[in-house]
């Protein structure tokens, strides 16, 4: 007679049901009794519901088991690899990835100008909140959004009563920036995150971008921007302005959370992301004919498209 499992398989949960970031930092992430740990110098350990978080940062200080990447892959959340306080993106663990149809569709946007146009125009409408001007280039598109963004982060310096003089990092050296600039790469780390772990599960391809190119996550670039003076900006400031003594970056950390739950983002982004590349208008290419499909089909997951298994 065969035995049930005792478990059911570990299968990812949508991107909309989790929480969005957890930070790590001087510890080691092991899996014990099947579970997700983090044990600190002294011992102690620490759960974390690793299939219910989007992305979990490592900051320095942190070694990460075979095991316990294995079970972030398998449940689909992000490990991503970055410096002191959050503000360097090293490198990322794939929960999931491109799919081939996906891809296609992406890659076929983007390559085509008029295509990736109604991209451009959709992103940005979905941002400000109202139509782009009309028979504008993407090269022009995009020097209208960066008056519109110096402009804006002007008016939040001033809302907050912040000294601003301008948006000035160095990125071999982010010690060096002031006040206001760190709290906005710590703020823009957290976001970037997220999206990406959101580009993946969506099962679209993080290099493929449309305003953004020639970076590995340009397509996170693209869309991080669409949510970033609505999220994470105001939060860098509203930190900056409070002038906290200690670590800044974790006051930032602890604003985006919040205000990433405050705003449903988890919920609104892979929808926004589908909203944005049907601007274009065409269908995601078929399969070729001829193309051999897989030999053992996967079973129906509960996760979003990209998700694997």
């Amino acid at each position: 007679m065969n035995t049930p499992p005792l478990l059911p398989p570990l299968r990812p949960i949508p991107l909309k049901e989790r929480i969005s970031v957890v930070f790590i930092e001087r510890g080691e992430v092991d899996m014990l009794d099947g579970a997700f740990v983090v044990v600190d110098v002294t011992g102690i350990r620490t759960h974390i519901p690793v299939g219910g978080v989007a992305c979990i940062m490592l900051e320095p200080g942190t070694r990460v088991s075979h095991r316990a990447a294995a079970l972030a892959a398998r449940v689909g959340t992000l490990l991503v690899w970055v410096g002191e306080a959050g503000v360097r993106l090293y490198s990322a663990g794939q929960p999931g990835g491109a799919r081939a149809d996906r891809l296609l569709y992406q890659a076929r946007l983007a390559l085509d100008e008029g295509l990736r146009l109604k991209v451009v125009r959709k992103m940005y409408a979905i941002r400000f909140g109202e139509e782009p001007p009309a028979r504008r280039s993407v090269d022009q598109l995009r020097g209208i959004e960066g008056v519109r963004v110096r402009r804006t982060y002007q008016l939040l310096a001033q809302k907050f009563g912040v000294k601003w003089s301008g948006r000035d990092y160095d990125p071999a050296s982010w010690d060096t920036s002031d006040l206001p600039n760190r709290c906005l790469s710590a703020a823009t780390a957290c976001l970037y995150g997220v999206a990406e772990a959101a580009v993946l599960a969506a099962g679209y391809a993080p290099a493929v971008g449309f305003i953004h190119t020639g970076k590995p996550l340009s397509f996170v670039y693209d869309v991080a921007d669409v949510y970033k003076f609505e999220t994470v900006v105001p939060v860098a400031f509203k930190v900056a302005a409070s002038n906290p003594v200690g670590n800044p970056e974790r006051a930032v950390r602890l604003g985006c959370r919040d205000v990433f739950r405050q705003t449903k983002l988890l919920e609104r982004i892979i929808p926004d992301i589908e909203t944005m590349l049907a601007a274009g208008e065409i269908a995601p290419p078929p399969p070729a004919a001829d193309a051999v499909g897989p030999a053992f089909p996967d079973a129906n997951g509960l996760g979003d498209a990209g998700h694997r298994g």
